[in-house]
């Protein structure tokens, strides 16, 4: 039976507005949503905690919410600072999302595993944006999924082909949740210990910036050889994507081509008047260039949305998380085909953005003197990446020709850079310039492409 408590549906489009992975921000204020599954599942002997599921269609869109109920007047300590976890109160309890409550999330483990799986400790993962990531006794990650998609989550999918593929640089699959459907959660071994490559290459860049060198190489927090590692362990995981999932004929591999390099003049126009300027006319010559591109080389299933941010540095090497690439894009672009170049660039640019987020810590008259040594850390890094991959064995039958290959790469960091802008429009104005300064340097490198 789908149910949920009487007149908790009517307080849900508030709490949806409130959460960081709606989608629906943009869009004029939600007035209602629609059920489309409830159930409770699971109560305590009294009958008066809950845990409730929902899956609720909004403006479009599918979301999965995990609910808890306690009586009015009881202590929720770890609601305490969290506004947003709370949905609101009818009668006699109040509702909340449930992947907060310790006890709840523990119990939402055992649901998941089918009760394979138990846990005496649960803490969420703060940083998580478009899903709610819980860690239980240091040994699971669950990720709950929140906006739904009919069939398979492509982070379930890819994640368990590169396992079956031999490839070791992801965490193990431990647990899959799947009804209704929908894949709702997805477990895997955690991954104790382990450094995000975000916060690794912050390290470098503070170390070099508070230093007197200026070589990035001389300071004492020198990312190159962690970055040439990167490289080499993309280049393994576009290796076992290929084994696991083909790639496209070279007639589709051309159309693919053809298609991303006609979106962007469009997408160059659009931008303009954010950048306060006519970005498709100083793109000229490089898309005149792009597209005298012949053999833009293999398409492939690639990673999607791939920075440091989604790798993490362990005892035993580099591993990549989230293979559901970026939320802002169609289901059917992230699960398509596209040259591996694709994660290359968006790793490249990642490297750029952790240079300019390390300068705004800096007083603006120390930060302008710093911008040499923070384009020094990004080439020298960069270098080290691209050497890393292109050295792999077997990744030169994934890459373009060599005639094409610097025009791919250009045109997929300029995809990358209007994505980045789109994005810090609705999410970060003061961080606009990042994206705006790398088509400055794309349309001024992009001259000399052939």
């Amino acid at each position: 039976m789908t149910e949920l408590p009487q007149g908790l549906l009517d307080l849900i489009p508030r709490h949806l507005e409130a959460q960081r992975w709606y989608a629906g921000h943009s869009g004029p204020p939600l007035e209602r949503v629609d059920l489309e599954w409830g159930d409770r599942l699971w109560a305590d002997e009294e009958g008066i905690r809950s845990l409730w599921h929902a899956i609720v269609v909004a403006a479009g869109d599918r979301y999965q919410l995990v609910i808890g109920e306690r009586p009015a007047g009881e202590r929720a300590d770890f609601l305490h600072g969290r506004e947003e976890a709370m949905i609101g109160a009818i009668d006699r309890a109040y509702f909340y999302d449930a992947t907060l409550d310790g006890e709840l999330a523990r119990t939402l483990l055992e649901i998941a595993s089918g009760g394979s799986e138990k846990a005496s400790f649960a803490r969420p993962i703060s940083a998580e944006q478009s899903n709610t990531s819980l860690v239980y006794d240091d040994r699971i990650i669950l990720k709950v999924f929140r906006k739904l998609h009919p069939g398979s989550n492509p982070d379930v999918e890819v994640t368990r082909t590169l396992a079956e593929a031999g490839f070791e640089h992801v965490a193990a699959p431990l647990v899959i949740w799947r009804d209704h459907g929908f894949d709702l959660a997805f477990g895997q071994e955690f991954l104790a210990g382990g450094t995000e490559g975000w916060a690794l290459a912050l390290t470098s860049i503070r170390d070099l910036y508070n230093s007197a060198i200026l070589g990035p190489s001389d300071a004492g927090g020198d990312f190159a050889a962690e970055a040439s590692r990167l490289g080499r362990m993309t280049a393994e995981m576009h290796e076992a994507l290929v084994q696991g999932f083909g790639s496209a004929s070279k007639a589709e591999s051309k159309n693919l081509w053809r298609a991303l390099v006609s979106r962007l003049p469009e997408r160059l126009s659009a931008a303009s008047d954010l950048a306060g300027r006519d970005l498709l006319t100083s793109a000229g010559s490089l898309l005149g260039r792009l597209a005298q591109v012949k053999d833009p080389g293999p398409f492939v299933r690639v990673h999607g949305d791939y920075h440091l941010g989604q790798v993490m540095r362990t005892d035993a090497g580099w591993f990549v998380l989230d293979f559901e690439g970026e939320p802002g894009r169609d289901l059917s672009e992230r699960l398509g085909y596209a040259s591996a170049f694709k994660d290359v660039t968006s790793m490249l640019r990642s490297f750029h953005y952790a240079t300019r987020h390390v300068l705004t810590e800096r007083p603006q008259s120390e930060a302008e003197g710093l911008e040499s040594v923070a384009m020094a850390w990004e080439t020298h890094n960069r270098q080290a990446f691209l050497d890393g991959y292109s050295d792999a064995s077997g990744v030169k039958a994934l890459m373009a020709p060599a005639g094409s290959a610097p025009a791919v790469l250009t045109a997929y960091e300029l995809d990358k850079a209007l994505y980045e802008l789109d994005y810090e429009r609705a999410h970060r104005p003061d961080w606009v310039s990042i994206p705006l300064d790398a088509l400055d340097r794309l349309f001024h490198e992009g001259e000399d492409v052939g």
